[in-house]
């Protein structure tokens, strides 16, 4: 039943074995919720789909030599959790980097990395005070609007290959009015959890 859930949308993109590991993760999600507040308990009914597939989509976006990834405020592991346990079952050498600053969510993915034995580390940092970063991907998840995630992009990182950004229902205006700012390329994917919302790949960014 649980392995149709997750075929239904995800086909043979993600092993079963990741399906175990994707269990396990809801469990402890469910178990910490009412005390550390990890998503809202609207979203904890459907977290498979709104949460755990919603995230999972993303893995074609990295490439075969991106090494380093970033996730911004990743809060309860979306979608740095979830991309680190796929890509541990594919035995890629990929290494994932969680920027958490909330002192409890970032004990909580500590906690996850350790007993799931994830290839990820905790930045128990602000973001927008690091400097000279870098990076071959970064995934961006309901972290920042999109003109700000930008700036903070731009100011804090020396260099980057890639940036994917979950874009909600409103995307398309987000996008138009955003790109008179800046100049980039990019790739945009329809989300497979939500018809009206969608995931850009993007590069080369640049102030206009």
């Amino acid at each position: 039943m649980i392995d149709n859930i997750y075929s239904k949308y995800l086909g043979t993109s993600v092993s079963r074995e990741t399906y175990v590991l994707f269990e396990q993760y809801i469990q402890n999600i469910v178990s910490k919720n009412s005390s550390i507040n990890l998503i809202s308990s609207n979203s904890l009914k459907d977290i498979r789909k709104r949460h755990i597939i919603d995230c999972a989509q993303a893995t074609e976006f990295i490439g075969k030599n991106d090494k380093k990834c970033i996730d911004l405020g990743s809060g309860a592991g979306f979608p740095g959790i979830v991309l680190s346990m796929i890509m541990k079952n594919k035995n890629r050498d990929i290494y994932f980097d969680l920027y958490e600053k909330s002192h409890h969510k970032s004990k909580f993915l500590e906690s996850l990395i350790k007993n799931f034995d994830l290839k990820a580390n905790v930045c128990k940092k602000d973001i927008t005070k690091e400097k000279n970063l870098d990076a071959d991907i970064i995934f961006s998840r309901a972290f920042k609007p999109l003109p700000e995630l930008l700036k903070i992009i731009d100011k804090n990182f020396k260099k980057i290959s890639s940036v994917v950004i979950f874009m909600g229902e409103n995307g398309a205006n987000i996008l138009k009015q955003t790109s008179k700012n800046w100049k980039f390329d990019f790739i945009q994917r329809k989300s497979i959890t939500n018809k009206k919302s969608f995931i850009i790949k993007l590069k080369n960014l640049k102030r206009i």
